[in-house]
């Protein structure tokens, strides 16, 4: 049994925080974790190494001679190959790589909030149990992992699997119903 405080020892405990710690420095990992629905905080934890590794890789290509045919061959591929998968904006310049990509750009192109943003599903949880239940499909596979990151291209293809209930139900509200698609 833990005896009751007094009313000092109460009065000193209200000015201490056991959740924050200064060695956490700031409350974006859990922030992140929250908003996007990240499983855990090692899912957090794997695109910051990630990221970090990307701008490792800016740092030592821009340590390149700039007319470097290497340097211009490799940058151009990186630049290109984040616009593609979504991470950037738009194809700009080798600093928004070591700025811009973050966890959180990775996170923005994670299927819930892709479906979020389509307003196929109206919050994250709800995007993560429909797409767990297997109601989503990509392209013509179906995905039931929420952490399936979705190109630019690929964000065209993403609907309803075509037995889902949510789909017919759908098109029962639209009025686009066909009669082939309910044997």
């Amino acid at each position: 049994m833990v005896r009751k405080l007094k009313h000092h020892e109460q009065k000193l405990l209200r000015k201490v925080d056991f959740l924050t710690w200064k060695s956490d420095s700031s409350h974006r990992e859990h922030d992140i974790t929250r908003r996007y629905h990240l499983p855990d905080a090692t899912t957090y934890h794997k695109y910051n190494k990630i990221c970090g590794s990307l701008r490792q890789l800016a740092h030592k290509l821009a340590q390149l001679p700039p007319d470097d045919e290497f340097r211009r061959k490799h940058e151009t591929q990186l630049l290109e190959k984040l616009f593609a998968m979504g991470v950037l904006n738009s194809q700009s310049k080798m600093s928004d790589v070591e700025n811009k990509v973050s966890v959180a750009s990775f996170c923005r192109r994670r299927l819930p909030i892709v479906m979020t943003r389509l307003r196929m599903a109206e919050n994250v949880t709800a995007a993560v149990k429909l797409i767990e239940q297997g109601h989503v499909r990509v392209g013509p596979e179906v995905v039931t992992d929420p952490a399936f990151l979705v190109t630019r291209n690929l964000e065209d293809f993403v609907t309803w699997v075509d037995s889902s209930k949510i789909k017919r139900t759908i098109l029962k509200y639209r009025d686009k119903v066909d009669d082939f698609d309910l044997l």
